[in-house]
Protein backbone atom coordinates (compact mmCIF):
# COMPACT_ATOMS: atom_id res chain seq x y z
CA UNK A 1 0.00 0.00 0.00
CA UNK A 2 3.16 1.91 0.75
CA UNK A 3 4.45 1.41 -2.32
CA UNK A 4 1.45 1.89 -4.28
CA UNK A 5 0.96 5.47 -2.77
CA UNK A 6 4.85 6.27 -3.62
CA UNK A 7 4.26 5.48 -7.30
CA UNK A 8 0.82 7.97 -7.52
CA UNK A 9 3.04 10.34 -6.14
CA UNK A 10 5.90 9.74 -8.57
CA UNK A 11 3.69 9.60 -11.60
CA UNK A 12 0.41 10.91 -13.24
CA UNK A 13 -2.56 9.56 -15.42
CA UNK A 14 -1.58 8.46 -18.76
CA UNK A 15 -1.27 11.17 -20.73
CA UNK A 16 -0.38 13.58 -18.16
CA UNK A 17 3.23 14.75 -16.74
CA UNK A 18 4.83 15.69 -13.83
CA UNK A 19 5.68 14.35 -9.69
CA UNK A 20 4.55 15.21 -6.47
CA UNK A 21 9.22 15.10 -5.87
CA UNK A 22 9.72 17.07 -8.42
CA UNK A 23 10.01 21.29 -7.78
CA UNK A 24 10.44 21.99 -11.08
CA UNK A 25 6.78 19.90 -12.02
CA UNK A 26 3.84 21.84 -13.85
CA UNK A 27 2.22 20.55 -10.91
CA UNK A 28 3.40 23.83 -8.33
CA UNK A 29 3.49 27.23 -9.29
CA UNK A 30 7.32 28.79 -9.31
CA UNK A 31 7.05 30.16 -5.53
CA UNK A 32 6.50 26.34 -4.06
CA UNK A 33 9.68 24.94 -5.32
CA UNK A 34 11.23 25.52 -2.02
CA UNK A 35 8.09 24.01 -0.30
CA UNK A 36 8.58 21.03 -2.65
CA UNK A 37 12.29 20.63 -2.12
CA UNK A 38 12.03 20.61 1.57
CA UNK A 39 9.16 17.97 1.45
CA UNK A 40 11.15 16.08 -1.07
CA UNK A 41 14.17 16.02 1.78
CA UNK A 42 12.30 14.92 4.68
CA UNK A 43 10.44 12.16 2.86
CA UNK A 44 13.97 10.71 1.67
CA UNK A 45 15.13 11.23 5.05
CA UNK A 46 12.68 9.50 6.79
CA UNK A 47 13.07 6.21 3.86
CA UNK A 48 16.55 6.50 4.71
CA UNK A 49 15.80 6.32 8.80
CA UNK A 50 13.16 3.16 8.28
CA UNK A 51 16.18 1.61 6.38
CA UNK A 52 18.60 2.31 9.10
CA UNK A 53 15.66 1.17 11.92
CA UNK A 54 15.21 -2.16 10.24
CA UNK A 55 19.24 -2.74 10.20
CA UNK A 56 19.16 -1.95 14.04
CA UNK A 57 15.75 -3.61 15.18
CA UNK A 58 15.13 -5.88 12.85
CA UNK A 59 12.64 -6.07 9.65
CA UNK A 60 9.80 -7.87 11.57
CA UNK A 61 10.07 -5.31 14.58
CA UNK A 62 9.77 -2.53 12.10
CA UNK A 63 6.94 -4.16 10.31
CA UNK A 64 4.90 -4.51 13.85
CA UNK A 65 6.09 -0.71 15.09
CA UNK A 66 5.70 0.69 11.91
CA UNK A 67 4.50 -0.74 8.85
CA UNK A 68 1.62 -2.06 10.34
CA UNK A 69 -0.02 0.80 12.40
CA UNK A 70 1.21 2.89 8.81
CA UNK A 71 -0.92 0.66 6.51
CA UNK A 72 -3.72 0.93 8.81
CA UNK A 73 -3.86 4.68 8.73
CA UNK A 74 -3.49 4.69 4.97
CA UNK A 75 -6.46 2.05 4.36
CA UNK A 76 -8.64 4.44 6.79
CA UNK A 77 -7.04 7.96 4.90
CA UNK A 78 -8.36 6.12 1.24
CA UNK A 79 -11.18 5.36 3.19
CA UNK A 80 -12.49 8.60 4.30
CA UNK A 81 -11.09 9.85 1.06
CA UNK A 82 -13.17 7.93 -0.84
CA UNK A 83 -16.19 8.14 1.03
CA UNK A 84 -16.17 11.86 0.47
CA UNK A 85 -16.46 11.69 -2.99
CA UNK A 86 -18.59 8.28 -3.36
CA UNK A 87 -21.45 6.60 -2.19
CA UNK A 88 -23.79 9.22 -1.80
CA UNK A 89 -27.72 8.11 -2.60
CA UNK A 90 -27.76 11.08 -5.72
CA UNK A 91 -25.35 10.72 -8.75
CA UNK A 92 -22.92 12.86 -8.25
CA UNK A 93 -21.70 14.53 -11.36
CA UNK A 94 -17.98 14.32 -13.02
CA UNK A 95 -16.97 17.56 -14.19
CA UNK A 96 -14.20 17.94 -17.75
CA UNK A 97 -13.59 19.97 -20.22
CA UNK A 98 -15.49 23.51 -20.52
CA UNK A 99 -17.73 21.86 -17.78
CA UNK A 100 -15.54 21.50 -14.54
CA UNK A 101 -14.26 24.68 -12.38
CA UNK A 102 -12.79 24.95 -9.31
CA UNK A 103 -16.60 25.84 -7.45
CA UNK A 104 -18.32 22.76 -9.61
CA UNK A 105 -15.63 20.11 -8.51
CA UNK A 106 -16.04 21.12 -4.89
CA UNK A 107 -19.70 20.90 -4.52
CA UNK A 108 -19.76 17.40 -5.71
CA UNK A 109 -17.77 16.17 -2.39
CA UNK A 110 -19.53 15.09 0.83
CA UNK A 111 -19.47 15.42 4.24
CA UNK A 112 -19.25 13.06 6.37
CA UNK A 113 -19.78 12.39 10.73
CA UNK A 114 -17.57 10.67 12.25
CA UNK A 115 -19.08 10.39 15.48
CA UNK A 116 -16.65 10.08 18.34
CA UNK A 117 -13.74 10.22 15.63
CA UNK A 118 -14.61 13.36 14.23
CA UNK A 119 -12.40 15.43 16.86
CA UNK A 120 -9.30 13.17 16.02
CA UNK A 121 -9.22 14.09 11.99
CA UNK A 122 -9.84 17.75 12.95
CA UNK A 123 -13.29 17.84 11.74
CA UNK A 124 -12.48 16.60 8.45
CA UNK A 125 -15.75 15.08 7.65
CA UNK A 126 -16.39 18.96 6.80
CA UNK A 127 -15.30 18.62 3.47
CA UNK A 128 -17.12 20.78 1.09
CA UNK A 129 -15.85 23.99 2.86
CA UNK A 130 -12.26 22.04 3.02
CA UNK A 131 -12.59 21.58 -0.57
CA UNK A 132 -14.13 25.27 -1.71
CA UNK A 133 -11.50 27.11 0.71
CA UNK A 134 -8.86 24.70 2.12
CA UNK A 135 -7.06 28.06 3.68
CA UNK A 136 -9.59 27.62 6.17
CA UNK A 137 -8.25 25.94 9.40
CA UNK A 138 -9.32 23.12 10.96
CA UNK A 139 -10.47 24.59 14.27
CA UNK A 140 -13.12 26.47 12.00
CA UNK A 141 -14.54 24.54 9.69
CA UNK A 142 -17.64 23.43 11.87
CA UNK A 143 -18.30 27.24 11.94
CA UNK A 144 -17.29 27.75 8.63
CA UNK A 145 -19.37 24.86 7.33
CA UNK A 146 -22.83 26.44 9.15
CA UNK A 147 -22.11 30.00 7.44
CA UNK A 148 -21.98 28.16 4.22
CA UNK A 149 -24.96 26.01 4.26
CA UNK A 150 -27.82 29.15 3.87
CA UNK A 151 -25.43 30.16 0.70
CA UNK A 152 -25.06 26.78 -1.02
CA UNK A 153 -28.70 25.90 -0.71
CA UNK A 154 -29.65 23.05 -2.23
CA UNK A 155 -25.66 22.08 -3.49
CA UNK A 156 -25.40 21.39 -0.05
CA UNK A 157 -25.84 17.68 0.73
CA UNK A 158 -26.67 17.56 4.88
CA UNK A 159 -24.61 14.22 5.83
CA UNK A 160 -26.27 11.56 8.41
CA UNK A 161 -26.11 11.49 11.57
CA UNK A 162 -23.30 9.15 12.92
CA UNK A 163 -23.52 7.32 16.47
CA UNK A 164 -20.53 7.13 18.54
CA UNK A 165 -18.65 4.92 15.75
CA UNK A 166 -19.64 5.61 12.58
CA UNK A 167 -21.12 2.10 11.38
CA UNK A 168 -23.30 3.71 8.93
CA UNK A 169 -20.82 4.29 6.81
CA UNK A 170 -20.21 0.49 5.70
CA UNK A 171 -23.64 0.39 4.52
CA UNK A 172 -22.51 3.45 2.03
CA UNK A 173 -19.11 1.83 1.09
CA UNK A 174 -20.52 -1.20 0.23
CA UNK A 175 -23.59 0.32 -1.84
CA UNK A 176 -21.09 2.22 -3.55
CA UNK A 177 -18.65 -0.69 -4.21
CA UNK A 178 -21.74 -2.47 -6.06
CA UNK A 179 -22.58 0.61 -8.27
CA UNK A 180 -19.87 2.93 -8.89
CA UNK A 181 -17.58 1.15 -11.21
CA UNK A 182 -16.47 3.71 -14.21
CA UNK A 183 -17.51 6.62 -15.69
CA UNK A 184 -17.69 7.24 -19.64
CA UNK A 185 -14.55 8.60 -21.38
CA UNK A 186 -17.19 10.74 -23.66
CA UNK A 187 -18.71 13.82 -22.45
CA UNK A 188 -17.61 16.60 -20.05
CA UNK A 189 -20.33 16.28 -17.41
CA UNK A 190 -20.73 12.26 -16.69
CA UNK A 191 -22.05 9.87 -13.88
CA UNK A 192 -20.27 6.76 -12.55
CA UNK A 193 -22.30 3.74 -14.22
CA UNK A 194 -22.57 0.26 -12.82
CA UNK A 195 -20.64 -2.61 -14.62
CA UNK A 196 -22.82 -5.70 -14.67
CA UNK A 197 -20.19 -8.14 -14.58
CA UNK A 198 -18.68 -6.68 -11.08
CA UNK A 199 -22.57 -6.07 -9.60
CA UNK A 200 -23.73 -9.71 -10.73
CA UNK A 201 -26.72 -8.15 -12.50
CA UNK A 202 -26.95 -8.70 -16.41
CA UNK A 203 -28.08 -5.02 -17.35
CA UNK A 204 -26.99 -1.25 -15.94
Amino acid sequence: MAMLKMMNLGTRSPGKTGSHFDPNSDLFVPNERKDIITSTTCWAAMAALLVCLGFVMGPVQLLKLYGIPYMIFVMWLDLVTYLHHHGHEDKLPWYRGQEWSYLRGGLTTLDRDYGWINNIHHDIGTHVVHHLFPQIPHYHLIEATEAAKPVLGKYYREPKKSSPLPFYLIGDLLRSLKKDHFVSDNGDIVYYQTDPELSGSSSK
